[in-house]
């Protein structure tokens, strides 16, 4: 599943440098049907992400990025 996640948010990403609206509003579908599904087997940071549609954090965690910048939640998980 976390493939799949990672694979949506780069189409995401590139949906919104390229200012496609179509591609950006299928993707955050996607994204959301993924959590649905998948929300009791995720990683609680990685939901914590989708949630909050903190996508290019998803992205960073999904890559094993370290150093993910806290947000106005303070970094409380």
């Amino acid at each position: 599943m976390e493939d799949r996640i990672k694979e949506s948010l780069i189409a995401l990403m590139d949906g919104i440098k390229r200012a496609d609206g179509d591609v950006i509003a299928g993707q955050m579908a996607v994204l959301d049907g993924y959590l649905e599904q998948a929300r009791g087997v995720l990683h609680p940071q990685l939901v914590h992400f989708l949630e909050r549609r903190s996508y290019p954090k998803a992205l960073m965690f999904l890559g094993g990025e370290s150093g993910i910048p806290a947000g106005s939640c303070g970094g409380r998980h």
